[in-house]
């Protein structure tokens, strides 16, 4: 991880970054300690590459010779968070054959825009690599500005902050892009003890199979079923509890580690990145770590239901009746909607044991999400105006997309069972809201005090992408903790 620090010195013999607001570099140029012949060589440089200021634009002047040795002129924007975002997320790409890079930022930099900067460094500098390859030269950046005093000391929580929760964003990647062949339920329970150790307030419990058949997790055993014995699933229980809390939030994340459809095997094509099944149960214990590091004073308990869905001699069937905690029975149709199935069970047993204010489940659910809202765009589902508006606005702040969908109740007769309650699957299309309409089944009194986020596209990142790198993007820590933040 990048070393990211604050320095009032603005001399530098290396590369220097020099922030530029929309439409006024001028503004850049007052950020500069240089003559008046250099000057006049950066405003003709910005004039002649037309620097606009637009958010993560980057245009370097090389100086051979000359202190600094190059200038690198940063767009933010409008100046808003998402612009220092931005801003940092280009520097962290086009710095990173640099050893060392100094920004200058204005005397009056808020704590936000500190935030959005170092959270671009942050994620945009992340790489995931089980190969044996060297780091990139970029090793430490120091956020020059002439601030003091309580200035200072403001700007210094803002980076604490966005550490925090870069750190569980990370995490979340790392788990989620690990290949399948090493993650299994146990060794992502392992994780989750190895990342609360030693974190006061932070317990952790893992139910293995013995215990989830006492305790009547039954769907959680039937989706693992098919896996081999050392790959058998698992429900970890992560809880953050510091004293005083007057709030209760439970968050209930997908952990699918490898999905072959089950007996209803997917086409090979849809099978390349069923390693990233699990990034809803990776965001949620991220969350829950961020909250801890932050010492945010609500009480968080997340739960993983964590299963491989396998072709096997003892593998689920199409027809077959599974009980959920609870008592709630499910008719298999589908065994490729099986992630579903998994959250029903530690949904059920959120409502019945736990009792929380609030529930939250996000979970790499459906195809139909990308179909609607593309690679980007999260679907979120809930009947709470007020929930949606805060979830929304924590989305936005933090930089992830969400769009509200309807939760109507048009097609709610079709996941009537003829032989069980419910059905996984159906053949009607309306693949993410009838996904939505199943799980609500599992929410009981918490029916208008649950949200659900179907993410399974902006889970994973194509290319390089402004704060996200080419693989996992952990979607969905930043905005549940931004939410834990402003709305607890």
């Amino acid at each position: 991880m990048l070393d990211i620090r604050f320095a009032t010195a603005r001399s530098a013999s290396g590369a220097v970054a020099v922030v530029v607001p929309s439409g006024s570099p001028d503004a850049a140029l007052d950020l500069l300690k240089l003559g008046p012949a250099d000057l006049a060589e950066c405003a003709a440089f910005l004039k002649d590459v037309e620097h606009s200021g637009s958010a993560g634009t980057v245009h370097t002047l090389p100086r051979p010779g000359r202190k600094p040795s190059r200038l690198l002129f940063v767009g933010i924007g409008d100046g808003n968070e998402a612009g220092w975002r931005s801003a940092g997320a280009a520097l962290a790409r086009k710095a990173r054959t640099e050893t060392s890079l100094r920004v200058l930022v204005p005397h009056d930099t808020a704590p936000e825009a500190v935030r959005g900067l170092a959270e671009g460094l942050w994620l945009a500098s992340y790489r995931f690599s089980l190969a044996d390859t060297e780091p990139d030269p970029l090793r430490r950046v120091t956020v020059a500005l002439p601030a003091t005093g309580a200035a200072i000391g403001a700007l210094e929580q803002a980076l604490e902050q966005a550490k925090a929760v870069v750190t569980a964003t990370v995490l979340a990647r790392d788990l989620t892009n690990m290949p399948s062949d090493r993650k299994t339920p146990a060794w992502f329970a392992q994780q989750v003890v190895k990342a609360a150790a030693g974190i006061p307030g932070l317990t952790v419990e893992v139910r293995e199979p013995s215990h989830l058949a006492a305790q009547g997790f039954n769907a959680i055993l039937a989706v693992g079923r098919g896996a081999a014995s050392e790959r058998g699933p698992r429900l970890v229980e992560l809880s953050w509890r510091p004293r005083g809390a007057k709030r209760h939030v439970v968050l209930v994340g997908k952990g699918i580690t490898f999905d072959t459809g089950g007996i209803c095997i997917k086409p090979t094509s849809n099978m390349k990145l069923m390693r990233k099944d699990m990034g809803g149960a990776a965001a949620v214990i991220g969350a829950t770590l961020a909250a801890a590091a932050m010492r945010l004073p609500v009480r968080v308990t997340a739960l993983a239901p964590l299963a491989e869905n396998a072709l096997g001699a003892d593998a689920m069937r199409p027809g077959d009746v599974v009980t959920h905690y609870g008592g709630l029975t499910s008719e298999i149709l589908n065994t490729d909607a099986e992630g579903r199935l998994v959250l029903g069970d530690a949904m059920a047993y959120a409502v019945r044991r736990l009792r929380p204010d609030v529930m939250i489940d996000l979970a790499t659910l459906t195809g139909a999400q990308g179909v609607a809202l593309g690679k980007r765009t999260a679907a979120m589902y809930c009947h709470s105006d007020t929930l949606a508006g805060t979830l929304a606005t924590a989305a936005a702040a933090a930089g992830e997309s969400v769009w509200r969908m309807p939760l109507s109740d048009d097609y709610v007769d079709e996941l009537d069972g003829d032989i069980a309650d419910l059905v996984n699957s159906t053949d009607i299309g309306a693949g993410s809201l009838l996904a939505a309409l199943y799980l609500r089944e599992f929410t009981g009194p918490l029916r208008d005090r649950w949200a659900h986020f179907d993410m399974s596209s902006p889970a994973w990142s194509d290319s390089n992408d402004g704060e996200l790198a080419k693989g996992a993007t952990g979607w969905g820590v930043r905005t549940l903790t931004r939410w834990l933040e402003t709305a607890c």
